[in-house]
């Protein structure tokens, strides 16, 4: 498979993104790299695993990377392939919801990360929420940001968003996140855009809107059906759920939807100046989190 590698010194002083790449691969990915951070003490008795979505990176954590940290935790987020430091196949077809699901769970069982917070925020929630039915003994929490699951079902929102994406091949990153989000300054902004130095790197954010599953028979809509049900029968954990209230496409209807869903989740975090991007409001949402935890 060809892949790009960005180079390197794209990401040299991002703002507020002091942590050092580490990298994995396996055979599932075909050789590909998968970067991460790799933040606290490797020793400590949880894990938080942040997931990303689409067209962001593992820079989306950044504010909460160190509120979790403080906590004593181990804190894990990976930048799933095609997006920030990891490899980026130049095919479009490369990318499959079955493809990015295999790399995350063998990514969690090579790390071997246990007790495990897992951190979602759009498509690392359409991925994320499908991992612990597979791995259950890994999991013991979840804090959900504007996500959903993949279950086959879409809304108008979305297909007006798919449309929006698939008119713009070398989509800018960073505009959109400053759009979605006005509290980041230039800086922040260009850092979402230090990934992808031109269209040939952004093969995945083409890709990606067009993976949702729209359909009872699309790609991974069957197994995310599988996963909700799995959640509402057999999830046992501690749950948190913060809503950025500006999200026109996976906003406060979809996510209370989803907290139908999410057994014990308490009434959720809802911040009236957040968009689609969640996370950039992280350090509240991690503080609150890790409080109702106790």
């Amino acid at each position: 498979m060809q892949a790009l590698t960005t180079p390197a010194a794209r990401f040299d002083g991002l703002p507020g993104w002091p942590w050092p790449m580490r990298s994995w691969r396996d055979a599932a990915t075909a050789q590909l790299t998968m970067a991460y951070v790799d933040a606290g003490p490797a020793s400590a008795d949880r894990t938080v695993l942040c997931l990303h979505g689409n067209p962001t990176w593992g820079y989306l954590y950044r504010h909460m990377i160190p509120a979790f940290e403080a906590s004593g935790a181990r804190v894990v987020v990976p930048d799933l392939i095609g997006f920030g430091r990891s490899d980026k196949p130049l095919e479009e077809a490369a990318h499959g919801f079955d493809f990015h699901r295999a790399s995350l769970l063998a990514f969690v069982e090579a790390l071997d990360l246990r007790r495990i917070t897992l951190v979602v925020q759009d498509w690392g929630g359409i991925l994320g929420l499908t991992l612990p039915m597979a791995l259950p003994q890994r999991f013991e929490r979840v804090l959900l940001m504007n996500t959903t699951f993949g279950s086959g079902e879409v809304s108008e929102g979305f297909r007006a968003w798919r449309a929006f994406s698939n008119a713009r091949p070398d989509l800018e990153v960073g505009k959109l996140l400053a759009r979605s989000e006005p509290r980041l300054s230039a800086a922040e902004a260009a850092a979402y855009d230090a990934p992808f130095p031109d269209a040939r790197h952004k093969a995945a954010l083409r890709a990606f809107p067009n993976l949702v599953p729209d359909g009872a028979d699309a790609p991974g809509a069957a197994l995310s059906r599988e996963a909700r049900q799995w959640w509402r029968s057999s999830w046992r954990g501690q749950s948190f759920m913060a809503i950025g209230m500006k999200d026109p496409v996976l906003g406060e209807p979809t996510m209370l939807a989803l907290r139908d869903s999410i057994p014990g989740c308490p009434e959720p975090l809802r911040l009236a100046d957040a968009g689609h991007f969640t996370p950039e409001h992280g350090a509240v949402i991690a503080r609150a989190a890790l409080a109702a935890w106790g």
